[in-house]
C-alpha cells in the first residue's frame, strides 16, 4: 500500500494541509517548510496523487479517444496523431474500444464522464447526442471523429464519405465493369451508410449497371472472409464483376476467400476490388488492393485542435465541422493502371 499524505504531514511535522499546500500551492508556503516535507516525501517515497488532484482542481489532462474497433490500423493511426497533437500542449490520451456496441460505448462514456477528463474524442457507434448533451453539461467538450455532426453545435472531423464511396464506384465502372457488390455493415454506422449510398449514386447514373449488397455485422477481417463465400458464389453464376468493400479489412477478407480453395479466382480478371481507409495492409495484400484514402492522422489531430479551442468557446458559439476529402490510392486489385 502506498504512503499517504497523512504520513507524510508526521514525518514533516506540519498539517496535512501544509502539506497539500506545498504540492498544489507552493508559493503560499515558507522556503523551510517546503525543504522539510520534500524531505519527507523523498524519505518515505510518496507519490502524488495526480489523479485525485486533478478532479479537486477540475483540470484534468487526459483526453479519451473512443473508437470503434482497437484492432483496425485505421483508427490506430487516428489515435496516434490525435496523441501527438494532445502531447504538444501537456495532455496525455486514454484510448478505449467500443467494439461498434452502443452499450460498451456508453460504459466507456460514464467511466471518462466520473474520471471528468479534459475532453473526449468520440467516433459514434449510433446516435449519441444524448449522451453528448449530457457530457457538455458537466463542463467535458466533445469532438465527434469520422462522423459529420447532426448537431451543429458539436464539433466534428469527418471524410466525406458519399464522395468516396462515389469515387470508389465509378473508378470499378470506368474499368467497363457493371455488376458491383458492396460488401458492408452494420447499416447503424453513418460510415457504411454513406459509403453505400455515394457508390448507389454512381452505379445509378449508368446504364444497365446494378450494385447489391452483401451485408456484414460487422467491419472485420473475418467478416470479410464469410462475405467473401457469398460475392464467390455470385462471381460464379455471372452476376458480380466487381466488389467495393466497406473498409480494407473486409477487402483483405474477401480477397483471402477468392483466392482460397481447389479453384482460386483471378483479381481482377474475374472480379475487380475496391477497399476503403487505405490501411497499411491494404498495399501489402496478397493482391495490392485499390482503396479510397483517408488522412487517418490529420483527422486525430485536427479533432484535439477543435478539442482544446473548446475551453475558450461560448456554449452558444459556432462549432467547427471539418470535412476532409477522399482520394483513391490506385493499385492491382481494380484493373486499372497506378
Amino acid at each position: 500500500m502506498g504512503v499517504s499524505v497523512k504520513e507524510v504531514a508526521q514525518r514533516a511535522g506540519v498539517s496535512v494541509g501544509t502539506v497539500s499546500n506545498v504540492l498544489n500551492r507552493p508559493g503560499s508556503v515558507r522556503a523551510e517548510t517546503i525543504e522539510r516535507v520534500q524531505a519527507a516525501i523523498a524519505d518515505l517515497g510518496y507519490v502524488p496523487n495526480d489523479a485525485a488532484r486533478q478532479l479537486r482542481a477540475g483540470q484534468s489532462t487526459q483526453i479519451a479517444l473512443v473508437v470503434l474497433d482497437m484492432g483496425n490500423p485505421f483508427f490506430t493511426d487516428v489515435a496516434r496523431g490525435a496523441e501527438e497533437q494532445a502531447a504538444l500542449s501537456g495532455h496525455t490520451l486514454l484510448l478505449a474500444n467500443s467494439d461498434e456496441s452502443p452499450d460498451r460505448e456508453a460504459l466507456h462514456l460514464d467511466q471518462f464522464e466520473r474520471q471528468r477528463v479534459a475532453g473526449v474524442l468520440l467516433v459514434p457507434t449510433a446516435d449519441a447526442a444524448e449522451r453528448v448533451d449530457r457530457l457538455r453539461e458537466r463542463g467535458i467538450p466533445v469532438v465527434l471523429v469520422d462522423r459529420g455532426a447532426s448537431d451543429r453545435s458539436v464539433a466534428s472531423v469527418a471524410v466525406d464519405d458519399v464522395a468516396g464511396g462515389r469515387m470508389a464506384a465509378q473508378h470499378l465502372l470506368d474499368q467497363g465493369r457493371r455488376t458491383l457488390v458492396f460488401v458492408g455493415g452494420p447499416a447503424m454506422l453513418d460510415q457504411v451508410r454513406d459509403r453505400l449510398l455515394g457508390a448507389q449514386d454512381a452505379v445509378g447514373s449508368v446504364p444497365g449497371a446494378s450494385l447489391e449488397v452483401v451485408p456484414t455485422s460487422g467491419l472485420t477481417l473475418d467478416e470479410g472472409v464469410a462475405a467473401g463465400e457469398r460475392v464467390r458464389a455470385l462471381v460464379d453464376v455471372g452476376e458480380c464483376d466487381a466488389v467495393f468493400t466497406g473498409n480494407d479489412l473486409l477487402a483483405i477478407g474477401v480477397q483471402q476467400a477468392l483466392l482460397s480453395g481447389p479453384q482460386p479466382m483471378k483479381i481482377p480478371d474475374d472480379v475487380a476490388m475496391v477497399g476503403y481507409d487505405d490501411i497499411s495492409f491494404a498495399a501489402a495484400a496478397v493482391v495490392p488492393i485499390t482503396s479510397v484514402r483517408q488522412p487517418r492522422a490529420d483527422m486525430g489531430s485536427t479533432a484535439v485542435e477543435l478539442l482544446l479551442k473548446e475551453r475558450d468557446l461560448a456554449p452558444d458559439a459556432p462549432r467547427e465541422h471539418v470535412v476532409f476529402q477522399p482520394e483513391l490510392a490506385v493499385r492491382r486489385s481494380s484493373g486499372a493502371s497506378a
